[in-house]
């Protein structure tokens, strides 16, 4: 049987009378269905009935609503309700804006705001490197993607990556301290999507590509690190690869290999892979093959696409044909 997991949780609300032992009947009812119990809450209690609140990991959606259907069963509980802890929490969204100064005074208003911000504008105006010092651009990253390539949901649009940009951003400032904001466009132009990001570009101080589909995200990327003077980062490229990376690394260190000697297989090589076969030749590995849909990747073939022809030479150095476990 699948795990739980947290992604699925519920929060049920349940009234019986006393006589019906209403917290033994549903801790039954919920094990019965497999699922885990995280809390239980008695909300009320009257000599007439209980009303509790028992929250529980699932298995998917379909398994939620068995879990109720297990509760609704018995004759003497009632359900009155079920949330839904995950979509609970992104209700408004999960990120802010907090100003970092108070505004109580009229002082604090005239140096925060007019007149007292326009000397800051002409420094920076005369100057424009001192936007890193006296804005947010230092510790701002915009996190920017089209929908198309969103996690394992394929091409769902701006609109429905926004949770997933709200995320990355939470992530950002968690464990980094960094400012971050989604910019989700409404766009899978390349040209568009490159001249929006270098006119938005001068409040940031780095951007940060997600989710955007391959090929195209490579152009993106190579585009705009031409235009731009601050980092761009593809996170679904060079986040993977440096996670790679280090788990290698640690592994071989393990087993007292290095990366010069050990055969690397590769399952798969679009932006992820091509990026992580791209930090581990950099890094010293020899022997990279990697497989696409059609097999493996050998040196007799010729892309189109520039980033797949740089693996094609730089990889499978003994021209190795055949299948995945044979490779392995």
């Amino acid at each position: 049987m699948a795990s739980t997991s947290p992604g699925y949780g519920i929060t049920i609300r349940v009234e019986g009378p006393p006589s019906a032992q209403p917290v033994a009947e549903v801790t039954t009812a919920i094990t019965a269905a497999g699922a885990a119990i995280t809390a239980l809450d008695v909300v009320e209690s009257f000599l007439d009935h209980v009303v509790i609140d028992v929250t529980c990991d699932a298995i998917d959606a379909e398994h939620a609503e068995a879990i109720t259907a297990s509760i609704a069963s018995h004759p003497d509980l009632i359900v009155r309700k079920v949330s839904d802890r995950t979509f609970l929490l992104h209700l408004g969204g999960k990120i802010e804006i907090q100003s970092k100064v108070p505004l109580k005074t009229r002082d604090d208003l005239s140096r925060a705001y007019t007149p007292g911000v326009a000397r800051i504008s002409q420094a920076i105006a005369a100057d424009k490197s001192d936007a890193r010092r006296l804005t947010i651009k230092r510790n701002t990253v915009a996190v920017v993607t089209d929908g198309s390539a969103v996690l394992g949901l394929g091409n769902i649009g701006p609109a429905a990556a926004l949770p997933v940009m709200e995320g990355k951003a939470a992530l950002f400032k968690r464990f980094a301290d960094v400012d971050a904001w989604p910019v989700c466009l409404d766009t899978q132009d390349v040209d568009e999507i490159v001249r929006t990001v270098q006119l938005i570009a001068p409040v940031y101080g780095g951007i940060n590509l997600e989710d955007i589909s391959a090929p195209r995200c490579f152009e993106v990327e190579r585009r705009l690190r031409e235009l731009l003077d601050i980092p761009v980062f593809h996170d679904d490229q060079h986040g993977t690869a440096i996670v790679v990376l280090a788990a290698l690394r640690n592994a071989l260190k393990f087993v007292k290999k290095d990366l010069a000697s050990v055969k690397i297989v590769l399952s798969g090589v679009g932006a992820a892979g091509n990026a992580i076969a791209r930090l581990l030749t950099l890094s010293g590995a020899k022997n990279i093959i990697g497989f696409n849909p059609h097999g493996v990747i050998h040196n007799d073939m010729k892309s189109e696409d520039s980033m797949q022809q740089w693996f094609i030479d730089h990889s499978n150095p003994n021209n190795f044909i055949g299948t995945m476990p044979e490779a392995l």
